[in-house]
């Protein structure tokens, strides 16, 4: 009787070994298989210009030079793009572009011809520092949308400062 419960015992210790080692490999794929699919995404955001999350963090919480335009002409077309893709007060940042451009004597004639404004009308964002940021390709999730309007507020102060 002792062997028999001895031998039940044991075999009821392997089974629930032997069921926790399944259990684990089974996370274990699943966590594998969920990293892989982040890779996957990660990747594709990658190719389409989207940044990482390690970029986007940085640009969100760094020093504001980064999402400042380096001069007015694109700062003028950075609130046009803003205002196109309603990340800013629609009037406001309407009303200091038009101004900006008046106060630097940026005719619609000369705007055709003046790249750094059609740059920031696209979206790309000529910083201080000499480095370009296109907010049009650094993606679309909730990060990178706020990274966005932070670039958008920030060029507007810029604006506005310069116009008073």
């Amino acid at each position: 009787m002792k062997t028999t419960k001895y031998l039940l015992c044991c075999a009821f210790a392997a089974s629930a070994l032997l069921s926790t080692s399944t259990f684990a490999a089974s996370w274990k794929d699943s966590l594998a298989s969920a990293a892989s699919e982040l890779n996957k995404q990660n990747t594709s955001s990658g190719q389409q210009g989207g940044l990482s999350l390690a970029t986007l963090t940085g640009l969100l919480n760094g020093d504001n030079q980064a999402l400042s335009s380096g001069n007015m002409n694109n700062v003028a077309g950075i609130l046009q793009y803003c205002v196109k893709q309603k990340l800013a007060s629609v009037t406001d940042a309407e009303n200091v572009k038009n101004q900006v451009l008046e106060k630097l004597g940026l005719s619609s004639e000369k705007q055709k011809e003046d790249s750094n404004y059609l740059d920031g009308i696209a979206g790309l964002l000529k910083t201080k520092d000499g480095q370009q940021l296109n907010l049009d390709n650094i993606g679309s999730t909730p990060l990178a949308e706020k990274v966005k309007t932070k670039a958008c507020d920030l060029v507007l102060k810029q604006g506005l400062n310069f116009i008073s």
